[in-house]
């Protein structure tokens, strides 16, 4: 490419008004998503306390499953934007079916996972009321596992046409189904039994088969979709495509499970610090991860912004995407991080009734508005060099944030191991783990921003060899 149109220019409004229409449906679309998980959090903290420590304690392990599952089917959102760039719409119903494939599969060994790890449950030092309860939870949610796996494989086939209101629709079902099943079975009510955290888990778990059936449908009848409709005949398993999906997935669902698994490994270790401890982790957690939603859709819209600029062979645009939707999401962060310090008590206050809970909640809501700005930068980041098709470096550098720097100085703050010279007089808990958290993400966000500049810079100046 010639100095001359590296340096073409692209006009700022309108690349973020392209972002903005892809991102505003997926962002309600997560939001409702993620709602699911407030809604359980939120109705099982009126219930008692042991019952909302059984949802976080499930949720903690479950989250970890389910991201990382979204993870690993988001190759088909970089295969999918890259086919459209070059115009090969013959190919897209192919990657589709093959996608759905790899989904069944995934979503099987999801599920097998979710239930073998409640097998840590009863050595937490929670007590076996609220483990049992956790893991009851997660036997009876994990059935919707499967059916997830493959929605999320048509998510980013959808995503990745341009198609994102259907995500927006579907998603708000979901989650009007699972607010309605909870109040039905969480509380008892219209003469139901009163299932507690188990009643939230039958409303998710069937929630995702629902969510499923109204893709298929929605793709069915919509106009849209009629030239890259992938259900024209039955296509067998072809192992050489699913492992080519696998190969870029994988990486990307280790990167989700390096981050969330910290999170979740902090749920686990703070049990020993008794209910008040686990649940008002949980609720920062769950408030936390809604508001995480806003760049993550950014980073979801980047994907295809900037597949679909290098399947048209313009490197230079798909860097422009990259930093504009970067700059998007940095700004997102700094409202975000005054929202969470300003409003901190009202938070905690509409997720549980406890002032024990609620105190605590407060405090790590404030560390929590310490890394909105490194959490928006590392996802945003991270997106668009999935967008490029490289997603080793970012899994990497995920890991090295937080496990070699986050969860370390986390587990020294919040444990206070007596072996450890630095360690304070007294653990910190909860509060010290989401310390470590505050290190892990700025670690990765600058690693991540290193990585962008150096990637794109250099698809400019060769992106044949790329």
């Amino acid at each position: 490419m010639s100095p001359a149109a590296a340096r073409q220019h692209y006009p700022v409004l309108a690349e973020i008004g392209a972002l903005w229409s892809l991102a505003w449906p997926m962002l309600v679309g997560q939001l409702a998503t993620v709602g699911m998980g407030v809604a359980d959090v939120a109705m099982t903290g009126h219930v008692s306390a042991d019952e909302l420590a059984a949802v976080s304690l499930g949720a903690s392990v479950w989250s970890i499953v389910l991201v990382t599952v979204m993870g690993i089917m988001m190759a088909i959102n970089t295969v999918v934007a890259h086919e459209i760039g070059a115009a090969q719409f013959g190919r897209i119903p192919h990657s589709v079916r093959q996608a759905l494939w790899k989904g069944l599969g995934v979503g099987l060994l999801a599920c097998l996972a979710a239930n073998l790890a409640t097998l840590v449950f009863p050595h937490v030092g929670i007590g076996e009321a609220v483990s049992d309860r956790a893991t009851m939870f997660l036997h009876v949610i994990s059935i919707g596992m499967p059916a997830f796996a493959c929605y999320r494989a048509l998510y980013g086939y959808t995503a990745s046409i341009n198609q994102t209101k259907p995500v927006m629709v579907i998603a708000l079902f979901g989650l009007l189904f699972n607010v309605v099943v909870n109040w039905l079975l969480v509380f008892g009510n219209l003469g139901l039994p009163k299932l507690g955290a188990v009643g939230c888990a039958v409303g998710t778990g069937i929630g995702m088969w629902l969510m499923l059936g109204a893709m298929l449908a929605w793709i069915r009848v919509a106009p849209a979709y009629r030239q890259t409709y992938p259900f024209t005949h039955w296509e067998w398993p072809n192992w050489r495509e699913i492992g080519s999906m696998l190969r870029l997935g994988l990486p990307i669902g280790v990167t989700y499970f390096a981050e969330v698994s910290a999170f979740g490994a902090i749920s686990l270790l703070v049990a020993r610090f008794g209910v008040v401890q686990v649940s008002a982790h949980q609720i920062a957690l769950n408030f936390t991860s809604l508001v995480f939603m806003v760049p993550l859709s950014f980073g979801v819209a980047l994907i295809t912004r900037v597949g679909q600029a290098l399947g048209e062979g313009d490197p230079g645009r798909a860097r422009f995407a990259s930093w504009v939707g970067v700059a998007m999401s940095i700004a997102f962060g700094l409202l975000s991080a005054a929202f969470i310090a300003l409003f901190r008590w009202e938070i905690a206050r509409a997720y549980t009734s406890d002032p024990a809970v609620q105190e605590l909640c407060v405090q790590l809501l404030l560390l929590a508005a310490l890394f909105q700005l490194s959490d928006a930068t590392q996802v945003a980041t991270s997106s668009a060099i999935r967008g490029y098709k490289v997603t080793r470096q970012p899994m990497a550098i995920q890991l090295i944030a937080f496990w070699g720097f986050s969860l370390p100085l986390g587990y020294v703050l919040g444990l206070a191991p007596g072996w450890f010279a630095w360690s304070p007089s007294a653990p910190m808990a909860a509060a010290g783990f989401w310390i470590g958290l505050v290190l892990g993400l700025t670690v990765a966000a600058v690693l991540l921003t290193w990585a962008l500049e150096r990637l794109s810079r250099a698809r400019i100046a060769a992106p044949a060899s790329a």
